[in-house]
């Protein structure tokens, strides 16, 4: 049996940099039969525990080995709502392949990869949908990212009657707005938003819940409500000068290159560019915006306090990020934007860190490196350091907060009699299958009420 990994083929780091193009081509039908063969089809699989969604991985690869890619589907979509999409963002590495017996004394299988390659695969062709006998309940789901589209879809496939408001004028959440086309292509989230509406989900754009309509007159109308409206305020340092011009939250830089093709040439919303251009942050947003600013022509550098091992972002990000030419300054953190009297970037005091004891949460501590301080030049500063919950939706309702600005839960349940919440706006900033996991369990929770 063939021990060495097959590595999918990418596009040529010197030809990607000027393009939006998506980097990771995916394998070929050959390459996935190696791949699959691989797998050792364990009695006990470790892989399965470790996805948060509980893919029957070795049964749907087994499949692939059988030439059986409808089957396989099957399997995976009846537990994912986006194989196609999870199959190209999630951290395998930190969960299924991380727990692939594979990769105790070698490499693990790249699941990630086969089920990219059989969603892609099957996304070809018409899917079909069987008829679904409808049971006479309704949900209303507020926004329509990871967490939402997950609840709807189990609903949907057990006979409810589903419609997600979502305030945006198009569907997917951070699907959509906040994954570059590079990473994640939109025309793989319309297709997967497309499934979504042969099952009969309704999906209202353009409808800001809390404004057009209250928490509790969805009620009236619904039989539950989940509450999926996900986490989109920016943090900041709140540091000196923090309010120049040239200052941006990476969730502004990602939307309108997204959401709003700022990356074009006829854009109408196009992104004021800098010659140099410093994103702090080291976990996956942080690189999305990095990757992108290079991408328009500009010198991109990703600082971030802590040192490379420690980054919170995908390896393969890193990796790419390194192969586009994107400069790192690790162990460095700013204290101070400089701005001039026009109120416009021109650089940074920076001080440098240096890694101390581990702690509590496994990371190792820092701590600044005395009289360490110096100056670079800069013209532009992306700050991607997380997001917090924006309640726009929770007005006049009766759904209670903890400190921190997120809505209080037991299991998926609110404060509020057949209202449910889950995702990023009861966790914080978290991937797109933990959402999915919570959208899966509101489903679950819900159908066992009603």
């Amino acid at each position: 049996m063939n021990d060495k990994r097959v590595v999918g083929k990418v596009q040529d780091p010197k030809k990607r940099v000027n393009n939006f193009d998506e980097v990771e081509l995916g394998f070929n039908d050959s390459e996935a039969l190696m791949e699959a063969n691989r797998c050792l089809q364990c009695k006990v699989p470790r892989c399965v525990t470790g996805c948060p969604v509980n893919i029957r991985i070795p049964e749907f690869i087994k499949h692939i080995k059988e030439n059986d890619l409808t089957s396989a589907y099957e399997v995976i979509s009846s537990s994912s709502s986006l194989p196609a999409v999870c199959g190209r963002v999630c951290p395998q590495e930190r969960q299924c392949e991380g727990m692939c017996v594979r990769g105790i004394k070698g490499e693990p299988i790249s699941i990630g990869a086969l089920e990219r390659y059989v969603a892609d695969e099957i996304n070809k062709r018409d899917i079909k949908v069987k008829n679904i006998k409808k049971n006479g309940k309704k949900v209303a789901i507020v926004g329509s990212g990871p967490s939402g589209i997950s609840c709807a879809y189990d609903l949907a496939k057990n006979g409810y009657e589903v419609v997600i408001y979502e305030v945006l004028h198009k569907a997917g959440g951070v699907l959509t707005y906040g994954i570059p086309e590079f990473r994640l292509p939109k025309s793989i989230v319309e297709k997967e938003v497309d499934n979504l509406k042969k099952l009969g989900v309704v999906i209202k754009t353009d409808s800001p819940i809390g404004n057009s309509m209250t928490i509790d007159e969805l009620r009236k109308e619904y039989d539950a409500v989940y509450i999926a409206s996900g986490a989109g305020i920016p943090r900041f340092m709140g540091i000196e000068g923090e309010d120049a011009n040239e200052v941006f939250s990476a969730n502004e830089i990602l939307t309108r290159i997204n959401l709003m093709g700022a990356y074009k040439k006829d854009a109408k919303t196009p992104v004021k560019k800098g010659k140099i251009a410093y994103v702090i942050g080291g976990g996956n947003v942080a690189m999305d915006a990095v990757r992108s600013l290079r991408r328009l022509g500009i010198e991109a550098h990703l600082m971030y306090r802590r040192g490379e091992d420690e980054l919170p972002a995908r390896k393969v990000e890193v990796t790419h990020a390194k192969e586009e030419g994107v400069i790192f300054d690790l162990l460095r953190n700013p204290v101070k934007i400089l701005k001039d009297e026009n109120n416009s970037v021109t650089g940074m005091e920076v001080i440098k860190m240096q890694l101390t004891s581990v702690g509590e949460d496994g990371r190792k501590n820092i701590e600044e490196v005395k009289n360490s301080n110096y100056e670079v030049k800069c013209d532009m500063v992306v700050m991607a350091l997380g997001t917090s919950p924006k309640h726009e939706a929770l007005k006049n309702s009766d759904v209670k907060l903890n400190e921190k600005g997120l809505i209080i839960v037991d299991g998926t349940k609110t404060s509020m009699d057949r209202v449910y919440a889950g995702g990023d706006a009861v966790s914080g900033s978290a991937t797109v299958i933990l959402a999915m996991e919570a959208g899966k369990k509101a489903a679950s929770e819900i159908m066992e009420k009603l």
